[in-house]
Order: C-alpha cells, then structure tokens, then sequence
C-alpha cells in the first residue's frame, strides 16, 4: 500500500508485471509478533502455515493439530513438493502459471479429488438423505393407505346385516341341447336351512371342537393371527390354516364380493374386515355368530341344524366327541358330509390324521388354558369317531342317481379350480354354474352297464364297481361319466375310484419308446418265460414265445415280455413321466413299485385319468386338463375365473407325428387284436387298448374315436376277481367285457358324429433290433443262408397276424381276408406250447362272448408275482381315491387279453 493509504491498481484484466531482473520485490521484514510470510529457501512450502508459537500467531489465524486432517491435504501437500504457493506463478523454474513445474498450482475441484474412504462409507454418504425420505414418504403413504382401507371395511352394523341375509343355493346346468339354446337346471345345492342360537345355548362341547379344529387360541389372538399366516405359508398348509375364525367370518358373510377377485386384493380386504370386526365385536358375539353361520354340509348351516341332520339331536345333547367332529368337518364339508367306510382317501382322511389332529388340539388347548377349554390329555385321546345318521340329499328327488353324483362331483370340482370359493359360498352364494355334461349320455352311461354285461356271478351286485368317463377331445370338457348306483351307499365310480390298470398302461411305453426316438418297427424280445432284473419272471398270457416282435405286433396282442422289456430299454421313470404329462395323476405314480412292470400296469387309475391321457394322444398331443365345469357365475352375476385357465388353453406334451404312431398302432388292437368287439357299428375308425389284470380283479377298455375318448373299467369294491352269469373268472378279459360297454355307449355317443378318420403313421424314431440273440439248433449247424425276410408290420388295409391265423374272426368281422386258423390237428399235441387261443383271440368255432363251454386258458404264472418283483405291499388293485389305502396288500401283474 502506497504512502498516503491508496493502493495502486491494475486495470482490468491486466496481470502483475514481474519486476526487472526477474527478482520479485521483497516484503517488509515481519516484525515482532507478525508470522512469517515466507520461508526459508530451501523449506517445503505448505498451502496453509503451521499454526504459530503459543505466544503468538498471524491475527485472525486458526489454531489446529499439527498435520492434515483431511486426506485431501495430505494428496495436496504431496503434489506441492519443492515449490512454494506462488511457483505456479512465475517463481524460479516454474515458467508461469500451470508451468507444471514441481507441482502446486491451482487448486483441483473436489469432484477432481481421489476419495480413499472405505466404499461403503462412500455409498453410504451419498444415499442415506434419499432413502431416509423414502421411507418416510412410504410411512406416511402407508398409514394413509392402512386409513382408507380401514374406513373402507364393513363395521359390526353391516355385518349383523349381512349374517341376517337368506342363504341362496347354487344351480347346476346341464350343456345346452344346441349352441344358443337355454340350458336346462340340472340339479341345486339344496335348500340350506338355518336355526339361531345364543352364546348360551352353544354347550363347550361344541365350542372345544370348533376351537380345536378352527384356532384353538381365538381368545387370546387378535384378529389376524400372523404367525398362523406364517405357519401356512411354510408348510402350504398342512401345519393348519392361516385364517383366524374372524377372517372366516368376515369371508363367509361378504362372499360375493371377496371371492371373484385375485387372491391378493381379496386377502387384503379380508384382513381389514377382520382387524375392524375385532376392535367393534367381542369375542363371544363373533364366535356365537360364526357358529350360527357356518356351513356344515348336509344343508345345514349353523351348529343346531348340523346336529339335527347328523346326530337327530338337540345342541345340548351333543357329547365331546360330536362336538369334535363337527369341528373336524368344517375344513371340507362337502367330502365329509357323506363319507363312509371305503370311500378311500377322504374316509381315511377322517378316521386318521384328521381325528389324530382333533384329538391332540383339545388336549393342548386345555393345557395352554389351565383346563378352562379342551379336554385333559386321557379324555381327548379316548374320543372315538362318532356314528351319523344316513344322509340322502337325493330322496326327494326323482330316485335317479346321476343327481346326486352331478351334484357331489360338480362341487369338489369347482372348489378344486376356484380360488377362494368354497362349500360355504356355494351353499348360500346363489352361484350359477355351466356344465359339460350331456344327460342323455349320463343316461347312455349307466344303460351301458345295465344291457352290454350279465349279471355278476359269485358275489353281491353292489360291489361291482363300474367306470366310465368320455370325455370331448378338443376341449378337455366331460361329456359323460356314470357315477354309480346310489350316492349314499355307492361310491363314486369313475371320477375317484382307482383300480389296477393292467395293459391299459402299454400305450405309455409306446409313446416314451417313440419319444426316445424308438421306431414302433423296433423289435423287442417276446420270449416266454423271461426274467429281468429286479422283477422276476415274466410270461405271456399264452404262454408262447413270440421271438423278435415289434412294438405294433406286442400292442395289438399285448405281448407282456416284449413290452416289460421294452419298458426296461426306455426305463420305467421316463414311462411314468410320459404317463403324468399325458394326464395321469401324479399320485397314482406312488401306487406301487417303480420298475419294467409298469409296462403290465401295476399302477391303480381312474377311468378319469385315463380318458385325460389318451385324449391327449387323440388330439394330436395336446394335452388339456378334462373338466365339466365351464362356466362359474357368482350371485351378482360376475363371471369367476378358474385358477387352470391357462392349462385350458392346451399344452404340447407330444408331438402330432408321435401321437399319429401310437394311434396307428392302437387301431391294430381294434382292427386285429383283442379289442375287437369294441368295433363301432358304422365302421368309423377306432383306436385303443385291453387291460386285464391277474386273476380279472379288473378289465379295462379305453379307447377312442378322433372326436371323443371314452375310458371304461371294471373292479369289485372289496378288491376280489371279477366273475358274470356265463362268463366265469378265468374268461373274464379287456376284450370280452369293458369292450362290450365301451361299444355299447360309443354307439350312442357318436350318433350323428361326422365320421372322420386318423392322421396317418408319420413312422417316426430308428428301426432298431433289441430281439432274442438267434442261436443255432443243436442238431444241425447254422446255415450260411441268408434268413428269410422278415414279414411286414401290419397296416390298415393288412392287419393279420401270421402267428395267430384266424386272428380278424371274430375280431376285426370287416376284415375277411385274415386266413382261418386250420386244422388244430396241424399243432404237435406234445408241444408245451399247442394251447388253445387266448378268449381275447377269435377261434372261429370258440367264441367266448357266446360259448361258455370253452376250455379256460392255462393260468398265468404271474397271477402270483415273485418276491423281486410285482409292486409293494403299499398298493391296491381297486380302491376309492388316493392309492395306497385300500386293503388289498399285493400288487398284481397283468393278466393279458
């Protein structure tokens, strides 16, 4: 600053002139007190002065530590090495501003900077202020959203008047007569009757049931019961439901509105009702409201009219163990409604680990109560399933059984693929539902039974159980199934009872063989007997060897050897696998031992299951789940969707070339083999399969047309060997009895059908040879020869068997050129192998259909599988349901046709 106080100033834009002699002007020498304004030369120049001795320092200057805090100072006083803060600008051996000589200069941005600070840290600085508001704007959305929806739920005053609303029942249609036509009632849910009683007229005995089996802490738990969800969700609900009795009550009395929409959306609102009618109700008023409202089954909705159609008591009267089980029923109504001893899985359900469960609830219930609810420990697990008055819902009806099988049937099916309705919303919904279901055909169905079979022989007609399921092959829908002859008495014929398949199951080794690209020009070892490993030994119905034999020959005349053997070339996981994607259920796969037997049909199935397999086959190889409910409405009106909607549409399983091969060879069956008498009156096109299995605990037939598949089997409901007026036991056969019914209904069914015919063989897959090795005959030496041709397959204009003259009469009468069999002369006496032919073949002057005098063929020696072989004792041949709880301990292999 100049003399006088008035600096000298630059104009604008000028730099500082440096002065003459390149020496820079020196400063005022400091005088005491003053910091140094410059070092020493030689001293490492900093961009902020140490701090002063205590007993002084510049004015205004900071007092720190020594060293950089900061890591960024310690990178700069790095770059700033042999230079002072004005080297940049002119200092010695710089060269002016951002020279770069030795560092220093300008100070660098701080987005410039490196930051050695942990990545972390480094995230964490720039994201903790963005999410922390996050969170708090989904709080505070949250709170508001909890806010509305809560406003939104009902409160106590609509749900008392929706509780005082009368029940609706559903109504069942059958299919219209023509597109557009109105469709006519088939059936009802039934009138669903309803008596109100007090808190106090409901006797702990009922209360202690329903608690054990419903939420056994419903005092104690809030509205929700969180962990209960938890629990549910992990286990997928075999550790008990999710729902608390409040979410219950609050989804039973707004039904119309929670039920037809997505799961989720409806939970939410199911939930908020509940957590309203918590805080708003007290206990005992919901609980005395969920036990006046609940649906029991029987047409009785509350617990008075459940002890009246169950017990014929008043309420008060119940003991613990009625009170138990109506508890035990409110999971499933509808199955347990009516169940009885040997209904098979749902009986056994009952009577084992749902009773166990009860027993063990109100034991602990009384524990965790210090005995205030529950039973002690003793006194629980002495309960016995109590005794049930019979129940018809039919008896007023007009004493045809299809009613009450439609009824029954119509309803488990929509609770399986409905989301969210239940027996309770069908009972009192008003629901309205559209069928597939044809009754002329259901009719067509029981006539078939009644006019194609005699009487049974040696055993009471009700345990004969009688199979059929048809089912349209370009929708999936059912047109038909014969339910039985009561519903009360009788179980459930075709959609749930099981029985052992026999060779009804070859065309899934068929299909796996071609999958694998087998050619069905392959052939396979026919010998008999044979043994493989694992099983045992096998034999032929007849016993003979059939050498080399392809899989077109083994499947018209169901060779069993050629067949387990090739079963155990394209191993026996692959053909039960094909057998589920076709449309087996997956549980029947459990029915027994997994090995080359499955070729023979040592699995247990229902004529549904099969219908739903070869109808896949039948349509080229799509497979779509078989169903007879089309259409679902609920009270409103609005259309529900099924949770298979998308199955609906149709999967590709197989290709339409593999489907193609497999029919071509099941029209031999028909066309050549021992299906004959299943040959449709007009002469249209069939293709199919026998099954019998040893000892005729079961014969099957299942077979179809290019429009429609009909599956059709015979059992006894105790599991014995089937046997009718002039057709004893041994003469009992695929071909000579379900064959018969399955002609009778197909007849009718297809009446006015257009005739359409098969695609033809696509011959898919390698001609492969997994035949016997030939050997030379010990009496002569083998010849250097060429062997002779081998004989073409049979096709659909040559469809003979060489081996078996005489095979097209009676089998196939449209096809006269099949030679007769000849003089029975012409067979060696002392060959082990001259027999006479198998029933399902056609001996001209023996036909087993109308000559009972027929010798019987030689028993089969699989009729009592070995010890290798043959199943486990956890199968059944015939049974209700779920396999494996039947009380037949013993696997059977087939008894070929």
């Amino acid at each position: 600053m100049r003399a006088g106080g008035d600096p000298r100033r630059r104009p604008d834009g000028q730099r500082r002139r440096p002065p003459e002699g390149g020496e820079r002007p020196r400063r005022r020498p400091p005088e005491d007190g003053d910091r140094q304004r410059r070092r020493p030369e030689g001293d490492r120049p900093r961009r902020r002065p140490e701090p002063a001795a205590a007993d002084g320092g510049a004015a205004g200057g900071r007092r720190r530590a020594n060293g950089p805090r900061d890591p960024r100072e310690r990178e700069h006083r790095a770059r700033s090495e042999g230079g002072g803060r004005g080297s940049g600008r002119g200092g010695p051996g710089r060269g002016g501003r951002g020279s770069g000589g030795g560092g220093g200069g300008r100070r660098r941005g701080r987005q410039e900077e490196p930051d050695d600070r942990p990545w972390i840290r480094r995230a964490w600085s720039k994201t903790w202020k963005p999410l922390l508001a996050f969170c708090g704007l989904m709080i505070i959305g949250g709170v508001a959203a909890f806010a509305v929806l809560y406003a939104m739920a009902p409160d106590a005053q609509e749900l008392q008047d929706a509780a005082e609303e009368p029940p609706s029942a559903t109504q069942i249609f059958w299919a219209p007569e023509e597109e557009g036509a109105e469709p006519e009632v088939a059936v009802t849910t039934g009138d669903v009757q309803r008596v109100t009683v007090t808190r106090e007229e409901i006797p702990p005995a009922v209360v202690n049931g329903v608690l054990a089996a419903e939420q056994r802490s419903f005092y104690e738990d809030g509205g929700i019961n969180f962990r209960g969800i938890g629990r549910a969700v992990v286990t997928g609900g075999s550790a008990g439901g999710g729902s608390t009795i409040t979410q219950q009550m609050a989804r039973n009395y707004y039904t119309s509105e929670l039920s037809t929409e997505q799961t989720i959306s409806r939970k939410i609102k199911e939930i908020f009702i509940a957590i309203k009618l918590d805080q708003q109700v007290p206990k005992d008023e919901i609980l005395t409201t969920y036990l006046n409202t609940i649906y029991f089954g029987r047409g009785a909705s509350g617990v008075e009219m459940a002890a009246e159609r169950y017990f014929d008591k008043d309420l008060d009267e119940l003991t613990d163990a009625e009170g138990a089980f109506l508890g035990a029923i409110i999971q499933q109504p509808s199955r347990f409604e009516n169940v009885k001893e040997g209904d098979g899985y749902w009986y056994d359900y009952l009577t084992g680990e749902r009773w166990d469960y009860m027993r063990e609830q109100l034991a602990l219930m009384y524990e965790e109560t210090g005995g205030e609810r529950g039973l002690p420990r003793d006194e629980a697990m002495a309960l016995e399933l109590p005794e049930r008055v019979e129940y018809n819902p039919e008896a007023t009806g007009s004493g045809d059984p299809k009613f009450g099988y439609v009824r029954q049937e119509v309803i488990n099916e929509i609770i399986a693929r409905y989301d969210g309705v239940d027996a309770q919303a069908l009972a009192t919904g008003g629901y309205q539902v559209q069928t597939s279901l044809d009754p002329d055909l259901m009719d067509a169905a029981r006539m078939a039974f009644d006019e194609a079979l005699p009487a049974v022989a040696g055993f009471d007609q009700s345990l004969l159980m009688e199979g059929l399921t048809a089912v349209d092959n370009e929708t999936g829908q059912i047109l038909a199934f014969h339910g039985g002859d009561d519903v009360v008495t009788d179980p459930e014929n075709s959609l749930t009872h099981v029985a052992q398949a026999g060779s009804s199951y070859k065309p899934y080794v068929l299909v796996t063989a071609l999958k694998q690209n087998i050619s069905m020009e392959t052939t396979f070892n026919g010998d008999s007997p044979q043994t493989f490993a694992g099983v045992g030994e096998v034999s032929n119905a007849d016993h003979r060897s059939r050498g080399a034999v392809n899989l077109i020959e083994s499947t018209a005349d169901s060779i069993n050897t050629s067949y387990v053997h090739a079963a155990e070339v394209v191993t026996a996981p692959a053909v039960e696998q094909t057998a589920i994607d076709l449309g087996v259920n997956p549980i029947h796969t459990e029915s027994s031992t997994t090995s080359p037997l499955i070729a023979l049909g040592t699995h247990v199935v229902s004529t549904y299951d099969q219908a739903n397999a070869y109808s896949t086959i039948a349509n080229g190889g799509t497979s779509i789940p078989a169903h007879m409910v089309v259409e679902l409405r609920d009270g409103k009106g609005n259309e529900v969707e099924p949770n298979d909607a998308d199955a609906l549409q149709g999967d590709r399983v197989i290709s339409p070339d593999i489907a193609a091969d497999a029919t071509y060879a099941m029209r031999q069956v028909v066309e050549a083999g021992g299906g004959g008498r299943a040959a449709l009156a007009d002469g249209r096109p069939v293709a199919g399969k026998t099954g019998t299995s040893s000892n005729a605990v079961s014969a099957w037939f299942v077979g179809y047309t290019p429009q429609v598949t009909t599956a059709v089997s015979l059992s006894r409901h105790d599991n014995g060997k089937l046997a009718f007026e002039g057709i004893p036991n041994t003469s009992v056969f695929g071909g000579t009895t379900s064959a018969l019914v399955w002609k009778h209904f197909m007849d009718t069914a297809m009446a006015g059908m257009e005739v359409r015919d098969f695609p033809p063989r696509a011959n898919v897959g390698e001609v492969e040879d997994f035949g016997p090795s030939p050997s030379p005959s010990p009496s002569e030496s083998p010849s250097e020869e060429p062997s002779e041709e081998p004989s073409p397959s049979p096709s659909n204009d040559d469809v003979c068997d060489p081996d078996r003259p005489g095979n097209g009469n009676p089998n196939n009468p449209n096809n006269p050129d099949c030679p007769d069999g000849g003089d029975p002369g012409e067979c060696d006496p002392t060959d082990p192998l001259c027999e006479e032919p198998d029933p399902g073949g056609g001996d001209d002057d023996c036909d087993p259909i109308f000559d009972w005098n027929c010798p019987d063929p030689t028993e089969d020696p699989t009729d009592e599988p070995t010890d290798d072989g043959g199943g486990d004792g956890g199968g059944t041949g015939t049974g209700t349901g779920r396999p494996g709880g039947g009380t037949n301990a013993m696997i059977r292999p087939s008894r070929e046709d």
